[in-house]
This record gives structure tokens, C-alpha cells and sequence, in this order.
């Protein structure tokens, strides 16, 4: 029995997902790279999560997943989760921004959170100190110059 690939996912916890959804359905399934991946996370988005199930089950879950995408099992319950309220919202903002404005998750444990947005605050930041230390040591030569040539009068 030769396993082929139903899709390919960049979240290893979408496609487990994803394989309960087809298991639930009779449709035995695979997930690979799942040791890999969440050995090293880095290797989610490198190598992708593979969903593998024998050949002759590939259209059925293929259809499956796309009747899924689509809405079709959805429930008119809903979510359970409250709206979230607009304190919480601002505070989330509040928050995003600072942590942009400081470089983003500097060490953070989870690097597919690595965007690029937060490369671009991790510059800022470069530049502000920089630029800070410059003006630090600009004003620490004048002051050194100053009291050493104080000036005549």
C-alpha cells in the first residue's frame, strides 16, 4: 500500500487537525515531519506537514477538506469564546506597538512568530541606540573639551 500526500500544511497542529477531521470520517491518514517539525520549529515552514493516506482514499480526502474549507461542516453554535471587548482590543494594540517599537519577540521561543515586522523594529531599536550613544559621546567630548579649554573671557 503506497501512502501519497492529501496536502501539505505549515502548522503541525492544522494538520493534525485536519488528519482527525479525515479519521473521523474513515479515512486513515498519516501526518509526517511531526517529530521533526516540533523538534525544531524552523523546519514547520522548511519542510511543510505532509497528510498521507493510501492512494486510492486521495480524492475522497481531497473533496473532504474542501468541503470542509468551505463551511460546510460548520455548526450554527458558533463559537464559545466572548466577543472581546474594545479595552482589550486597545490594550492588544498598545502592546503590538510597543513590542514593534522594541524589536518585537526578541528570544522568543516560537520563531515561525518571527515575522519580518519584527525585524524592522529590531532596526529601529539598532538606530536608536546608536544614534543615542552618538549623541552621548558627542555630548561627553564637548563636556571633557570644555572643562579642559575652558573658554577665556
Amino acid at each position: 500500500m503506497s501512502l501519497r500526500e492529501i496536502a501539505r500544511f505549515t502548522d503541525v497542529y492544522e494538520a493534525e487537525l485536519a488528519g482527525a477531521f479525515l479519521a473521523s470520517h474513515g479515512i486513515d491518514v498519516t501526518v509526517t515531519e511531526r517529530f521533526q517539525t516540533t523538534v525544531d520549529p524552523l523546519m514547520q515552514r522548511a519542510l511543510g506537514i505532509r497528510l498521507m493516506a493510501p492512494a486510492s482514499l486521495i480524492e475522497d480526502a481531497r473533496a473532504l477538506l474542501a468541503r470542509a474549507h468551505a463551511g460546510e461542516f460548520a455548526t450554527e453554535e458558533g463559537d464559545d469564546l466572548d466577543e472581546m471587548g474594545a479595552g482589550t482590543r486597545a490594550a492588544g494594540t498598545v502592546m503590538a506597538l510597543a513590542a514593534f517599537a522594541t524589536g518585537g519577540f526578541w528570544g522568543n521561543s516560537l520563531p515561525r512568530r518571527f515575522r519580518p515586522i519584527a525585524w524592522q523594529g529590531m532596526l529601529i531599536s539598532a538606530v536608536v541606540l546608536v544614534a543615542g550613544s552618538a549623541a552621548a559621546i558627542a555630548v561627553a567630548v564637548f563636556a571633557v573639551k570644555l572643562f579642559l579649554d575652558p573658554p577665556r573671557g
